[in-house]
């Protein structure tokens, strides 16, 4: 269980290590993503400005000398059609067409009143004091494009914005799927150790058994030869009390033997002694018979 739970861990840490890498490769996705966003934010906020400029500023941008590049850091970042937004806005003095604020929105009054036909022109002219009617049609031409020029922009942007959104969306699937191939990989790399240990842990086990069963054996063995040993010491022990036994038997009957011919010896001692004892008794007898004879 312990294992099992440490290699849980293992594998959590790597996942946890894996997501940490992709997380920061994301975010940084994302702060470049907003970067490029705040660096168009802020140059079509310097364009508004630059339109919202005096009347001597429009005179000035009408000069090739005093018309702003688009700076080629921000081509290479922005959408194709903002660029060309921003260019022509630029080259054509900013939002208002190099026009002032008082004239450019009585123009927009006058067109969207018309909806831009021709008929708006005789009341543009009573509008627009000061300007004639080619400065109307040029500026009518100007707006015209900058419409379809703005119009590209937005959609320019939109297309840009999806692209991004995909280009998120497909590096969230890559991520999704590295993850999915390291965590398979690292499975399998796990499963391939869990065998290997399996099969070092069967083969061990083996070993085991085959070393339980030398053992059991020579332990049998010393067993059966320790029983062999310890029967021989108790057939030699058998043998020795038999033949104590016997020697025994035969030092009591040859005691008993010697003591019966003591005994068999002293009582005939007795009676030669007693015989002799008669004997003399009977010689002396005679002796005092003839004594008395004489």
């Amino acid at each position: 269980v312990d294992k099992l739970k440490e290699m849980m861990e293992e594998v959590e840490n790597a996942i946890n290590a894996f997501k940490e890498e992709q997380r920061q490769i994301y975010e940084q996705l994302l702060k470049e993503e907003k970067t490029v966003i705040n660096e168009l934010s802020v140059f079509e906020r310097k364009v508004e400005l630059w339109a919202l400029g005096s009347s001597t500023t429009e005179k000035v941008l009408k000069l090739p000398s005093a018309r702003v590049v688009v700076d080629k850091t921000l081509e290479n970042h922005l959408p194709e059609g903002v660029v060309e937004f921003e260019r022509f806005l630029q080259q054509t003095g900013g939002r208002q067409g190099g026009w002032d604020d008082y004239d450019h929105q009585n123009f927009l009054k006058v067109w969207t009143k018309h909806k831009g036909r021709l008929s708006y022109m005789d009341e543009a002219l009573e509008y627009l004091c000061g300007r004639t009617k080619e400065d109307i049609e040029q500026h009518d031409k100007w707006y015209q494009e900058f419409l379809i020029l703005h119009e590209r922009k937005k959609e320019s942007i939109k297309k840009w914005k999806e692209k991004q959104q995909q280009e998120k969306e497909g590096k969230l699937k890559e991520k999704e799927k590295s993850e999915k191939m390291f965590k398979e990989e690292w499975l399998q790399r796990e499963e391939a150790r869990k065998q290997k240990a399996e099969e070092e842990r069967k083969r061990q086990q083996a070993a085991i058994e085959a070393w339980k069963k030398q053992k059991a054996i020579a332990f049998a063995m010393e067993q059966a030869s320790q029983i062999k040993l310890e029967e021989e010491k108790e057939k030699k022990q058998r043998k020795e009390h038999q033949r104590q036994r016997r020697v025994k038997l035969l030092l009591e009957r040859y005691t008993l033997q010697k003591k019966e011919r003591e005994e068999l010896e002293k009582l005939e001692k007795e009676k030669i002694e007693e015989a002799e004892k008669g004997q003399r008794k009977r010689i002396a007898a005679e002796e005092i018979t003839k004594f008395q004879e004489r």
